[in-house]
Formats: C-alpha cells, sequence, structure tokens
C-alpha cells in the first residue's frame, strides 16, 4: 500500500527531491506530490511554469506553453520531457493510472484534458469504436517508421485499416519477490496465490486492475487468462476473495513497498521487475508457467485533445529513436523498434527479465478486447475490493 505522509511535516531536500522525481516520472500524482511536500509552488514546478525551470519556451506560439500526459506508474524517463520542453517550450503534465478501465472511465465522462495517452494492445479497438480516439495524421509523426516495428506487438494499433496509435513498448505481466525473503519455489501463477496465503502472508500485492488480478486468478485455476465464462469466473472469485485478508495491499503502484520491504510479493509487469531488480538484486521476476500475460502498450491522441499540435509534437519526439533509447534504458521495458533495439546496450537485451526466450513466452495471452468491457469482469473486481 503506497505510504502517505502527513501534509506539512517537515521536509528534508533529499526527500524533496526524490518526491519531485516520482511526481515526474508518473509515480505518484500532483496531488500526492501537494500534499506530501505542502509546497503550492509544485504545480510550477512540475507544470514547467516556473521561469527558467524548463528552459527557453520555443515554439510555444504553435504548441501552447503545456500539455498533459496520461500513462502508467515508473513508466518515462523524467529526462525525456525536460528534454521536450527544452526543444519546444511545451511543458508536459503527467497523469497516473493504475488500469485501463479507469482510462476508459474517464475518457468517456469527457474533459480529461489529456493530448496524449498510453493505452494497453486490446483497448484500442473499443477505443475507436466508441469515438474516443483520433485516427492518426501519420504525416506529423516522420520519426515513425512502420518498417523497423515487430509487428507481433503493434498490429493492434490499426483498426480496420486505420492507424489510431503508435507503439511504445511491450513487455509481460509476471511476479516480483523478494527472494531474501521468500525462500518457497515461485513459477506459476498457482505458486503466487499458495505464497500468498502462506509464507507471504500479509506481504503480497496484487494489481488494482481486473484484467491482471482476475486473469492471473484465472490461470492459478487453469483457464484462460481472458476467460469470461460464468462458471470459471465465480472460482476466479473464490480464489481472490480467499486470499484478500491475507494481501497487503491493492495496488498498481508497488514499487514503493517493495523497495521499502512492506511488501515481498506482487503481481509485476516487464519494466517494474527490471528496475526493481536493477537496483535491488535480491528481488526476483519470473513467468508463470502456466499462463499470464503478455502486453504492448501504444500512445494514442484522444478525440477531446485541447491542443492536439503538442500531443503530435510529443509523439513524434518519442518516436525519435535516439529519445526512444534512452526511455527504454530508464524504463526497463522491451521495444518494439528495430532501430531502438540496435541502439540498446547488450546488459539489457540479453536481460532474460527485459527479453525472455520464447519458450517462457509461449505460454501467455494477450488481453483480449471483450474484457475491457465484460460487466461480469468489473462487478468480480468490484466485490473483491469491497469484502
Amino acid at each position: 500500500m503506497t505510504k502517505w505522509y502527513r501534509q506539512n511535516a517537515p521536509i528534508t531536500a533529499s526527500r524533496l527531491m526524490d518526491e519531485l522525481m516520482r511526481v515526474k516520472r508518473g509515480s505518484v500524482t500532483r496531488r500526492h506530490f501537494l500534499g506530501v511536500t505542502g509546497l503550492g509552488l509544485a504545480a510550477a514546478v512540475v507544470g514547467g511554469r516556473q521561469p527558467g525551470v524548463f528552459g527557453s519556451p520555443a515554439y510555444a506560439q504553435d504548441l501552447g506553453s503545456t500539455m498533459s500526459l496520461a500513462t502508467w506508474p515508473n513508466y518515462h524517463d523524467p529526462a525525456t520531457f525536460e528534454a521536450f520542453t527544452e526543444k519546444t517550450g511545451v511543458a508536459v503534465e503527467v497523469n497516473v493510472f493504475g488500469s485501463n478501465e479507469e482510462m476508459l472511465a474517464k475518457l468517456q465522462a469527457g474533459g480529461t484534458g489529456w493530448d496524449l495517452f498510453v493505452p494497453t494492445n486490446y483497448t484500442i479497438s473499443t477505443y475507436a469504436k466508441l469515438g474516443l480516439i483520433d485516427p492518426l495524421d501519420l504525416a506529423k509523426v516522420p520519426n515513425f517508421d512502420p518498417k523497423t516495428q515487430n509487428t507481433r506487438f503493434t498490429a493492434e494499433g490499426t483498426v480496420d485499416g486505420t492507424v489510431y496509435a503508435l507503439p511504445k513498448n511491450w513487455g509481460t505481466t509476471g511476479i516480483a519477490f523478494n527472494a531474501d525473503k521468500i525462500k518457497s519455489p515461485i513459477t506459476s501463477w498457482k505458486d503466487f496465490f499458495d505464497v500468498a496465503m502462506g509464507e507471504a502472508d500479509g506481504r503480497a500485492m496484487v494489481h488494482d486492475y481486473q484484467l491482471t488480478t482476475i486473469g492471473n486468478a484465472l490461470v492459478a485455476l487453469g483457464y484462460s487468462f481472458n476467460s469470461i465464462k460464468p462458471e470459471e469466473l465465480a472460482k476466479a472469485e473464490e480464489l481472490l476473495i480467499k486470499v484478500k485478508p491475507h494481501l497487503y495491499a491493492i495496488n498498481s503502484d508497488y514499487q514503493p513497498s517493495m523497495r521499502a520491504t512492506d511488501a515481498w510479493m506482487t503481481m509485476c509487469w516487464t519494466n517494474d521487475g527490471a528496475q526493481l531488480n536493477r537496483d535491488m538484486p535480491e528481488i526476483h521476476f519470473v513467468l508463470g508457467k502456466d499462463g499470464g500475460e503478455i502486453w504492448s502498450d501504444f500512445y494514442a491522441i484522444p478525440k477531446s485533445a485541447a491542443n492536439k499540435p503538442a500531443g503530435y509534437a510529443l509523439l513524434n519526439f518519442l518516436m525519435d529513436p535516439a529519445v526512444a533509447v534512452k526511455e527504454h534504458i530508464a524504463n526497463g521495458a522491451p521495444t518494439t523498434d528495430s532501430r531502438v533495439l540496435a541502439l540498446l546496450p547488450p546488459e539489457i537485451t540479453s536481460n532474460k527479465i527485459v527479453y525472455p526466450d520464447e519458450a517462457s513466452l509461449t505460454p501467455l495471452e494477450f488481453g483480449a478486447a471483450v474484457t475491457l468491457t465484460d460487466p461480469a469482469r468489473a462487478e468480480l473486481m468490484a466485490r473483491f475490493k469491497s469484502a
């Protein structure tokens, strides 16, 4: 569970910089930053309105002074946005979300303020059919080259022949666990739930995200990650309700708890697994031999975006291989672009957390579009969280 600190408590300079880095890379919200630090100036610093913080406002007349990005926790290098601001004069406000269902609800409610956001592969066809995202004008993204993309991970950005989203990276959903704390073997999602109710009692986390939390419970029982069969969902609900009293938290931003060793095991995305293992080698990352998720994340422009020119400008900036390679090194998720792959250092391309072998990927499934809007899954997740 994310720790919340007493508002207006004394804060050290090092703590201030740590919290500033968290909000800039998208690990926490600006509201959290303001509450923790008590700094009214925070919005100006993070939003780039403070003169001299983010550089000269070149091109501001064409692109405005600010734009908004909706993305995932711990998913970007803060230096990327600082470089974009220095180049364009446009400050990037980062909004963090824990699930695609939450993103969908915000888009359907309207007025998100986002100019660019990061949806997962299985959601794009729904966004397109609901008219929530724009078809992309690729003439405005000259840094993107479809010929260098691995279509295994990028095809779902195109719906009925129209490109709606461009790839950010791909990855997997696995299990991160602290091997100094947990000695039981963990090789499957069945193991995950067994250990959560045993050796890791009170120390395990699941996502606040119905796709993965329900999907991995289904896999632990021998069912498809994408199942919407009532009898199989009922069994998954039984398992989740059974494990809930043993959990430390239901939270998609699990890095702080794992780093503090308040949590010892969590459902974990590739990039987080790579970051945690890099900084704390005792935290291991494994894929379930019984199945689980393989995914791709994309960039898309909401139809309601207020500053589409800036959205396109940031999108084009992020498609530059020289920029993207720095993102991948900091972020830890694998690239879909062969130009970027060629620039990555061997210690990353040989890292089995980031680029697992084909045998490890074979049991995994891409999320299915139906899971995003299936009412039975949504109701199951609501009952689990309120139980």
